[in-house]
């Protein structure tokens, strides 16, 4: 029997304070759904992404603080609880150059923990996050799910060995585990390690130049409301356990040409210059990200909806509205 997530079921979110995980749990609620939303503990006791949430949505929501690489933690956090969305990880791929440690830590180890007490817990259901990075640079697209995966980052590499942790308790113990894998996604709230949000805070800061990377890497952009569809699909479908499935428009654009959509939507057009310290390292570059959604679209299906324009357009207005989260004049990791 499908997990319909609009039934009052109780769900847990990791990474609820995130991008992504901020929309998804809006939407659960919106559902109906009791969401338990854990976020990464701190001493300032912030919710980050949440704090954006309408009121009456925030005030719907149990909020839990802790971390994935506890494991006792996480058996606390999956009691009473009938699905588990899995987005908890760190993701800036700058920054696992710095400290690929810590990605193993979260990504790997922290994987390992939800997958353990989702298993001894009984969930119904558990949808894993994985990323595009796994792929690396396509040797063929777009890229469907059989496509070699090539650890070029630290990050990637870590994400590639969480997805492996999830498909062994598949396997293994046929832990309920559908592992979702997003291509680009982007949309308001998004950091500015995000290359959209760089765009659009530097153009709608009155910039006299736009500083980007590398111009030519190729992305295939999914707007949020779109990816988070994905995520609650794969929480309903039968046939979603044991699956890894991708997300993702099936187009893709150059970081340049996202550069002048950009302008274009912001009516501001300015020179572009290469800032080396936004360039990757040469063999870590992932050099095109197209999706093949064929499988979306039978398994779960879903397709997305919103174009990459008007995706766009709602990012501005969140972006104008809130500059004051955007340092312009540093390169985020």
């Amino acid at each position: 029997m499908a997990l319909k997530c609009n039934d009052g079921r109780r769900v847990l979110v990791t990474g609820a304070g995130g991008f992504i995980g901020s929309h998804l749990a809006e939407e659960l609620v919106r559902r109906g759904c009791g969401v338990r939303a854990m976020t990464h503990y701190d001493s300032r006791a912030g919710r980050s992404n949440l704090e954006f949430l309408p009121r009456d949505v925030y005030g719907a929501i149990e909020f839990i603080a802790g971390d994935v690489r506890d494991p006792f933690f996480m058996m606390e956090a999956v009691r009473d609880i009938d699905v588990v969305f899995h987005l908890a990880a760190l993701i800036a791929i700058p920054y696992s150059y710095v400290a690929p440690a810590s990605y193993v830590e979260t990504n790997v180890r922290g994987t390992l923990n939800v997958m353990e007490a989702a298993r001894r817990g009984g969930v119904s259901r558990v949808v894993h996050t994985s990323t595009s990075e796994c792929y690396g640079t396509a040797l063929y697209r777009p890229i469907d799910e059989k496509h070699p995966l090539q650890g070029q980052s630290p990050y990637s590499a870590s994400k590639i060995g969480g997805d492996k942790v999830a498909e062994s308790f598949f396997l293994s113990f046929d832990t309920p585990v559908a592992t979702l894998r997003p291509f680009n996604t982007y949309g308001p709230r998004q950091s500015a390690r995000a290359v959209t949000q760089a765009i659009l805070s530097q153009l709608l800061s009155g910039c006299e130049t736009l500083r980007l990377g590398s111009l030519t890497p190729e992305r295939d952009l999914t707007y949020v409301s779109d990816t988070v569809a994905a995520f609650i699909a794969a929480a309903d479908s039968d046939g979603a356990p044991g699956q890894l499935v991708n997300c993702g428009t099936g187009t893709a654009a150059t970081i340049g040409e996202l550069a002048k959509l950009a302008m274009d939507v912001t009516g501001r057009e300015v020179e572009i210059v290469c800032d080396e310290e936004r360039v990757r390292p040469a063999k870590s570059e992932v050099m095109a990200l197209i999706c093949d959604n064929a499988k979306a679209k039978d398994v779960l299906g879903w397709e997305p909806s919103v174009s990459l324009r008007d995706g766009l357009a709602r990012c501005a207005e969140f972006v104008g509205d809130h500059l004051d989260l955007y340092k312009v004049d540093e390169y985020a990791l």
